[in-house]
């Protein structure tokens, strides 16, 4: 709702079908990303628009989370008010999500008064209903902040056997993704000062799960079956209630925050996880005051979540125990759409660490966004994991975008707005008597196809199967251009135009179907077709069953009526050039953070150029002599850098044993080079001669070539190792032969070859290994091909070398 639109309002509607969707709340205290986008907004908005397209009564409710303690921490590293940085960044989400189309019919806040209404009205039936108890926590409390620390101004390293990675919050571990208590870290450091903490005792208020265990598991068992729950929500939820349910803390020592409506515990706030979810309710009483009709009226209204997989056991356990408690009739959830991890090129998506595409970044682009929408969704992760690099971006944009969907309907509209003797000056033709749909083979299997097709269609995208509801669509793009290509309308057109009207009313009849099943995910590519089509999107844009739509799709050439004038058609989509997408893979390298230092560092250089340098005796020497000497100066004494070391996709031409050692082979590897270089490499106890051969892998070139029992080695082939196990590093499929491994975020040639005394080999490999997710690494940065990264097959925690 907005204050220009007050009627706009929507409430359910007795006999209708009202939905009412939420998106896990994006947080507030930095940009959002593209996995988070794709894991939460971008996937909830796609099937609000689907359920407005059917005719549903379907609102759509979202906002930023904002009380916690990762606010409380921007805060301070931005030396403002936890306040400041709610408004800072409650604004960026909103532009960003205004960039992506995203659709809320309110997009929020945790902050407003009204989420402190209702989240106390929820606590105090909670505390009267006896599902809430009084227990004595040991927590860890700075001496130098003089304060009890919240779980995320606490770091250290995670205590999970096989992670033990040193910079897990206290809430969770970031790497391994395991939910954690302060107290449980290993090394804890309070992240305002640093310092360790130490342990105390504090009382808290404790939500009672084990008591609810029964009403919940109850829900769960009924729903998750009614609501197909996705299958990741389902081993997660189940997961949780295996281990036991425990009592769980959701009062904090903190200032920012709902206070807790309890004398003994009024200088504390509720945890965020507690109220953040309670932030939906809140943000509908925003929507409006009548939000009960949403909220508590699970007869009439069928709840949706979409989220990250980080975010399920709030939202499959916590937050209905917290409603079951409170034995009113709330509406619960009954369907979670769940996301794994969008990853980007060679690691992970990282607010904390600005790793990957922010939504900003892609506005600044230029880059349109149904490109970007389309993309995502495509690569939608919803079974696992998936991975975004500026290559699939381009060939999916470059084949499926435009040479599929926009060649198709500018083919067709191109050709209805030539003039007449050449087309048919704009104007749909009717259908002549003496053909019919029934008389033309071509067109029935259309038609038939097409009605599959939708039914699919509808049946993907009530079970929120997005990604293949955008396959399915595109599919028909497919069929349309198969279709033009066989009935050969520039021929018909001369031969038969009785039959090529016919033809081009059906394929003016898809141009208008692919507008409709599309505008779910790709809104502002409809609106340009409806414009090309002079057809208003608010009258006409329907797939509602009420009103005969459905049936009406499956008859295309019934869609849009003989005599109606079309727009001007213009090309839908444009190409992304070779050039485009390396600009844009070297300029999202690394971090925000490293993305700020090599701007800095161009800018120097730039100011560098146009600068004067004195050398000392009057007189004034070019900024370009002197960086030439320092130049020098660096190649005499360089740095041990990654960038040193020159290593090559290389393909391994032949193998075979060595004549003079056993545990050797002898490899002929081309690596980009005139003639193969000779590799003699110890790996005869590991790996099977057969499986040596016709093989990609990553070498080192520039070590000093070294005599193996007689045979000179003029490289090295790199493996990961453990106590039991060797393994090729491999580069992925497409990587060309010859061009060489990177690392994002370092930058510098390699040294033509490598000085033993220097150690250089020696001190970068001890940092080489193979990572939890098997990607070769150089300490957090994966080894990268144009193509992607390198892995290798089945060794975590392996050294390479």
């Amino acid at each position: 709702m907005t204050e220009e639109n007050p009627k706009l309002t929507k409430l359910p509607i007795e006999g209708k079908r009202n939905i009412l969707i939420t998106s896990a709340l994006p947080y507030v205290n930095n940009v959002p990303h593209l996995g988070n986008i794709i894991g939460c907004v971008l996937s909830a908005d796609v099937f609000a628009r689907y359920c407005r397209l059917r005719g549903y009564n379907a609102i759509y409710i979202c906002g930023t989370d904002e009380y916690g303690t990762a606010t409380e921490t921007k805060a301070l590293e931005e030396n403002c008010s936890p306040k400041q940085i709610c408004d800072k960044y409650h604004a960026i989400h909103k532009e960003v999500y205004n960039w992506f189309n995203i659709s809320f019919d309110e997009f929020g806040r945790t902050s407003s008064p009204q989420q402190t209404e209702v989240c106390q009205a929820i606590f105090k039936r909670l505390y009267d209903n006896k599902w809430l108890s009084e227990n004595t926590m040991q927590q860890l409390y700075c001496d130098t902040c003089e304060k009890f620390l919240a779980d995320r101004l606490v770091e250290g390293d995670c205590p999970t056997p096989g992670c033990e990675y040193d910079s897990a919050r206290g809430d969770q571990c970031e790497k391994c993704g395991k939910l954690l208590n302060p107290t449980e870290l290993k090394n804890p450091r309070c992240k305002v000062c640093r310092k360790s903490p130490r342990i105390r005792d504090t009382d808290h208020l404790f939500l009672e799960l084990p008591l609810l265990k029964d009403r919940l598991e109850k829900y769960i068992n009924e729903m998750s079956v009614v609501g197909l729950w996705s299958q990741n929500a389902i081993q997660t939820t189940n997961s949780w209630l295996r281990e036991g349910l425990k009592q769980r803390c959701i009062t904090r020592d903190l200032k920012w925050g709902v206070p807790v409506p309890h004398e003994k515990y009024s200088d504390k706030v509720f945890y965020v996880w507690f109220d953040a979810p309670i932030g939906y309710v809140s943000i509908t009483s925003c929507y409006t005051p009548e939000w009960e009709k949403w909220w508590k009226n699970p007869e009439n209204v069928e709840l949706y979540q979409f989220m990250g997989k980080d975010n399920v056991p709030f939202h499959t356990v916590m937050f209905p125990s917290t409603l079951l408690g409170t034995h009113e009739n709330w509406t619960l959830m009954k369907t979670i759409s769940v996301t794994e991890y969008l990853n980007y090129e060679a690691g992970k998506f990282s607010k904390s660490k600005g790793v990957g595409v922010f939504g900003n970044d892609a506005k600044d682009t230029g880059i349109p966004v149904e490109v970007w929408r389309y993309y995502l969704l495509t690569n939608r992760p919803e079974v696992s994991d998936t991975l975004f690099t500026w290559s699939d971006l381009q060939a999916k944009l470059n084949s499926e975008l435009l040479n599929n969907l926009g060649n198709f309907i500018n083919r067709v509209l191109s050709f209805i707005a030539k003039p007449a003797g050449q087309g048919y000056d704009s104007i749909i033709p009717a259908i002549p008597d003496d053909v019919s749909d029934d008389s033309h083979e071509l067109t029935k299997k259309l038609a038939n196809e097409v009605s599959a097709n939708l039914e699919q269609y509808i049946d993907a995208m009530e079970k929120v199967k997005l990604k293949q509801g955008l396959k399915i669509a595109m599919s028909i793009s497919s069929e349309g251009n198969r279709y033009l290509q066989e009935a050969e309308f520039w021929h018909l057109y001369k031969d038969n135009k009785s039959l090529c009207s016919l033809v081009m009313k059906t394929a003016v009849g898809i141009v208008y179907l692919l507008a409709c099943l599309l505008e779910p995910f790709i809104p502002s590519f409809t609106l340009e077709v409806f414009k090309q089509l002079n057809l208003s999107p608010e009258t006409h844009l329907s797939l509602c069953d009420e009103k005969g739509d459905i049936d009406r799709v499956k008859r295309p050439w019934d869609i849009i009526s003989a005599g109606h004038k079309i727009g001007k058609p213009q090309p839908l989509f444009r190409e992304l050039k070779d050039e485009e997408v390396e600009f844009y893979r070297e300029k999202f390298a690394g971090s925000q953070a490293d993305r700020i230092v090599r701007a800095e560092a161009e800018k120097v250089a730039e100011q560098l150029k146009k600068t004067k340098v004195s050398d000392g005796s009057g007189k004034k020497k070019s900024s370009a002599k002197s960086s030439k000497e320092a130049k020098n100066k660096a190649v005499a004494e360089p740095d041990i850098s990654i960038t040193r070391l020159d290593i090559r996709v290389g393909l391994i031409k032949k193998a075979e044993k060595h004549p003079a050692a056993d545990t050797l082979y002898v490899e002929e590897i081309d690596v980009g080079e005139e003639q193969p270089r000779t590799v003699v490499s110890g790996l005869v106890n590991y790996i099977p001669l057969d499986e040596m051969q016709n093989r990609k892998v990553c070498v080192l070139c520039n070590l000093k070539p070294v005599t193996m029992r007689g045979i000179k080695s003029h490289a090295m082939v790199l493996a990961a190792s453990n106590d039991s196990k060797v393994e090729l590093v491999e580069p992925p499929t497409d990587a060309r032969v010859g061009e060489r491994v990177t690392f994002p975020g370092y930058e510098g040639n390699p040294d033509e070859i490598l000085n033993p005394k220097k150690k250089v080999w020696e001190t970068l490999q001890v940092d080489l290994h193979s990572n939890d997710e098997l990607v070769a690494c150089y300490k957090d940065v994966p080894l990268t091909t144009s193509a992607g990264i390198c892995k290798v097959s089945s060794i975590p925690g392996g050294s390479i070398k």
